[in-house]
């Protein structure tokens, strides 16, 4: 690790956390006409991932910051007007279309290592990147189909053959159909004046360093770093460059950075109440929320069924600018199941059924079911207070 230069500033916990809450779009009224692309263009990189419990993660982004946007709206915005493309950052991610010459590291680095995992037969790179130009944008099915009949990784040529030239950036996915990627030659789905891959690894990482500052607001080295999934070595050959500025924070024991305009400008405005997705990019580091809002939460989808403490999806409560509980939510036909909750105290009881209800109208649910608190003495208030704020909401 490089030498860290004096911290210019000093900030005190709090200042951090509304900070970050700032930057990630919580704290402070929403641009409403940006709508889902200010979001993206906003946090850089929304993560996609294949569960979908009230809904897929990457709509869960931009309704915990705008509210009840209509989830077409969120699909079209994403995937069509050639916005945005999809690749690895955090993990895969949907991107905004003007960082793809900040990936051109990367995809370097995959045409120049070893190809991984599956084997390609002759000919079969070419043959895809033809009946892509030919036909126009297909799924791998339509390439030709994604499976050979084994096991799921089990990939057909055309599969393996597909996503390399995806990691390549010879190819580009364009949308998500029932959530297939169609595929489409980069050449076309790129802007020109975007299709380079001109600029220098440490140019690429410089401006994603700098990006990742902005979307966190102050992070530390490992925060900024993991957001677009750099080396922390990568990190520290650039971040003299990037803009950012060295701050001290109270309580945090490792030194950080700060985004100069978060720095400028008082934070202030109102604090969104919301469920988070476990993939939102505001908890996405379990480090960094447990340091910043001292709640320790962990994805146990993949959990064994009996070890899991709060439940396969388990969302926090975002309230307050804090994080005040947690619930584990279901769908059965038009009833939102809580089927376990975490509540802070009583004080979060109000807004988790606050949340709850805006969750359930969202995905066209009339009815919310709780099942279990974890403190059972808050059970009762809390389907109460959902039997309040329903009759509000459907007055």
């Amino acid at each position: 690790m490089t030498p860290v230069p004096a911290p210019a500033v000093e900030l005190s916990a709090d200042q951090a956390r509304r900070m970050a809450l700032r930057a990630q779009g919580f704290l402070g009224a929403p641009d409403r006409r940006a709508g889902v692309p200010g979001v993206l263009r906003h946090l850089g990189a929304v993560q996609l991932d294949t569960i979908s419990v009230l809904a897929r993660s990457h709509e869960l982004i931009p309704y915990a910051r705008l509210g009840p946007v209509s989830r077409r709206t969120v699909e079209e915005a994403y995937w069509s007007g050639g916005r945005t493309f999809e690749y690895w950052s955090h993990a895969a991610c949907i991107l905004p279309v003007e960082e793809w010459p900040h990936f051109a590291f990367r995809r370097r680095a995959y045409r120049s290592r070893p190809h991984w995992g599956h084997d390609l037969p002759d000919g079969a790179y070419d043959t895809v990147i033809k009946q892509l130009r030919d036909e126009g944008p297909l799924t791998a099915t339509e390439l030709g189909g994604a499976k050979n009949g084994g096991e799921w990784w089990d990939w057909s040529a055309s599969k393996v053959a597909v996503e390399r030239a995806l990691m390549y950036g010879e190819v580009v996915c364009t949308e998500r159909r029932g959530w297939k990627r169609v595929y489409d030659l980069a050449e076309r789905a790129i802007p020109d004046a975007l299709l380079h891959d001109d600029l220098s690894d440490a140019e690429c990482r410089r401006r994603l360093v700098a990006l990742a500052g902005k979307s966190l607001g102050v992070g530390t080295r490992s925060d900024i770093a993991d957001y677009h999934r750099l080396r922390g070595e990568e990190f520290d050959a650039v971040v003299a460059e990037s803009g950012l500025v060295p701050v001290v924070v109270e309580g945090w024991a490792k030194p950080a950075w700060a985004d100069p305009e978060a720095l400028a400008k008082e934070v202030r405005g109102r604090h969104r109440t919301t469920l988070l997705s476990p993939f939102d990019s505001l908890v996405w580091e379990r480090a960094r929320t447990e340091r910043i809002f001292g709640f320790t939460h962990r994805l146990e989808a993949y959990v064994p069924k009996q070890k899991r403490i709060h439940g396969y999806f388990a969302m926090p409560l975002l309230a307050g600018g804090k994080l005040q509980g947690r619930v584990d939510p279901a769908r059965e036909g038009t009833t939102l199941v809580a089927k376990q909750a975490s509540l802070a105290g009583p004080k979060a009881v109000a807004p988790m059924a606050e949340a709850l209800v805006e969750a359930a109208a969202w995905v066209g649910c009339t009815d919310i079911r709780v099942d279990r608190v974890d403190a059972p003495e808050l059970r009762e208030p809390l389907r109460a207070e959902i039997g309040h704020a329903l009759q509000r909401a459907y007055r």
